[in-house]
């Protein structure tokens, strides 16, 4: 079993930055790989970032590449996603997932096996 927590969530203005922290326990963390979606009201939730177990590869969603930026510290557990020049278009509540090792596509909800709460983003106009 894996338990997820996302924060750093909150409110800011468009153009403003977050950075979005996701704490892993209980499996080894270090041989997941993990990812970053979201789900704004009425809307299915969406791929935005995700990343390997090594850090070796990075994949992102085209409405969020060159703004945001997916890392982790596998010393810490942890896997953060840095969102700057936000937009109104991306508010939502963020939720990073985990799963074990496999050849299935990062992009893809339904490959991964463990997810957190989420946390509300939302960027005013």
């Amino acid at each position: 079993q894996v338990q997820l927590v996302e924060s750093g969530g909150g409110l800011v203005q468009a153009g403003g930055s977050l950075r979005l922290s996701c704490a892993a326990s209980g499996r080894t963390f270090s041989r997941l790989s993990m990812g970053w979606f979201r789900q704004a009201p009425g809307k299915e939730r969406e791929f935005v970032a995700a990343i390997t177990w090594s850090g070796g590869s990075l994949v992102y969603a085209d409405s969020v590449k060159g703004r945001f930026t997916i890392s982790r510290d596998n010393a810490k557990n942890t896997m953060y996603l840095q969102m700057n020049n936000l937009k109104p278009e991306d508010t939502a509540v963020y939720s990073c997932a985990a799963r074990s090792p496999k050849g299935a596509s990062l992009r893809v909800v339904t490959n991964y096996d463990y997810w957190g709460q989420g946390t509300q983003v939302t960027v005013s106009s």
